[in-house]
């Protein structure tokens, strides 16, 4: 489904993706892993049009997303949730919902979708009428991920889902991540928690300074000794 290819990406004289290559099959939970800064939300920046690249390819379907703009690739069946969640602290809870859905102008559709999201995040539905700006931690992640849903997306971005969470939290979170994936949403996931990254990912990527070092089957990297050292503090 989606085919990254060479991907060259700078910010002024700093180099910070060499020559990034993965692939996501459709179906699959892909986990990209690493430490900070190693250039993990540039690669999402990048295939979701936030960020242009040097050089390199970005294909969803075999379409070329480079020379494509990030509303554009909405439309396309691909959505970010981002790093930081980056809601709409002042609008409602169901308002940052509709947003989602800013390419759709079908009310019956949207609504249905709001249904939907409300299936997943029943306390989102217990607080739609409420600014989302008061809601807690969780409560946020959770919306960032329902208004990409809003868009129906084929797969899915997601930035660092886990972080400032309390591990119960955490662990609700991964799993709603498995659930959206049993819908049949595809899931590239970047994510500092590697151990609980590659427990649901189908496969994996090491990203180290700018550069893929290792791939490879999820299950496998959970058991290799460099990853259990690098990344699990094992």
């Amino acid at each position: 489904m989606l085919q990254v290819k060479d991907l060259n990406v700078s910010y002024g004289a700093i180099h910070a993706l060499h020559g990034v290559s993965l692939e996501v099959n459709e179906g699959e939970i892909v986990s990209l892993i690493g430490a900070n800064g190693a250039g993990k939300t540039t690669t999402l920046h990048t295939i979701s049009g936030l960020k242009k690249a040097t050089s390199g390819e970005v294909l969803l379907d075999g379409q070329n997303l480079l020379a494509t703009a990030p509303d554009k690739i909405i439309h396309l069946g691909m959505a970010h949730v981002p790093e930081g969640r980056r809601i709409f602290a002042s609008m409602t809870v169901a308002e940052n919902l509709e947003m989602g859905a800013f390419i759709y102008k079908d009310k019956a559709r949207i609504e249905q979708d709001m249904e939907n999201v409300y299936q997943h995040f029943p306390r989102l539905k217990e607080r739609y009428r409420q600014a989302a700006g008061t809601l807690s931690g969780g409560e946020q992640q959770m919306l960032a991920i329902g208004r990409a849903m809003m868009s129906r997306p084929k797969i899915l971005l997601m930035d660092e889902p886990s972080m400032g969470l309390s591990p119960l939290l955490v662990k609700e979170i991964f799993r709603i991540i498995e659930q959206l994936n049993q819908t049949g949403i595809t899931v590239l996931l970047v994510e500092q928690n590697a151990k609980m990254a590659l427990s649901i990912a189908n496969r994996a990527y090491v990203l180290e300074t700018g550069k893929i070092v290792m791939s490879g089957n999820a299950k496998d990297m959970l058991e290799d000794d460099k990853v259990r050292r690098a990344y699990l503090g094992l």
